[in-house]
């Protein structure tokens, strides 16, 4: 029973330092930002963030290889989100919205996001409102 206990101690460490350590990476944490407000494709993150697809697609692949993002087939597309139900993440990533404006390159990404949800918009699919 210990040795259970132990176990569960030792895999919950494992996904909190899993979890920092991929927030330490520049382009995964701004990749989590957009994911934390919108399910996007590979090719609209890349947009956004003016980063190379193969640079979104590494990100993305390590973020489902922890577990942290879903994908979704949506026609030629994959689309990815954050799971809902990972409630760290989720909170750390919402603290870092909530104060946003102590960091200019997530400001830009944010205003980024913002002109995707407008094309969206005259495009006549749903739009999301946003404010910075």
């Amino acid at each position: 029973m210990r040795i259970c206990a132990f176990m569960k101690g030792r895999d919950s460490m494992n996904e909190l330092t899993n979890i920092f350590k991929t927030l330490s990476d520049e382009t995964r944490l701004r990749i989590m930002m957009l994911l934390y407000q919108d399910e996007l494709c590979v090719c609209e993150i890349s947009g956004i963030l003016n980063v190379p697809q193969p640079t979104v697609s590494k990100g993305l692949s390590k973020l489902r290889d922890l577990n942290l993002v879903v994908d979704t087939r949506k026609e030629k597309f994959v689309y990815y989100k954050l799971r809902a139900d990972h409630d760290l993440l989720n909170s750390i990533l919402s603290d870092i919205l909530n104060s946003i404006g102590q960091y200019p390159q997530l400001q830009d990404d944010q205003r980024n996001i913002a002109t995707k949800w407008q094309y969206s918009e005259s495009a006549g699919l749903i739009s999301k409102s946003f404010t910075l």
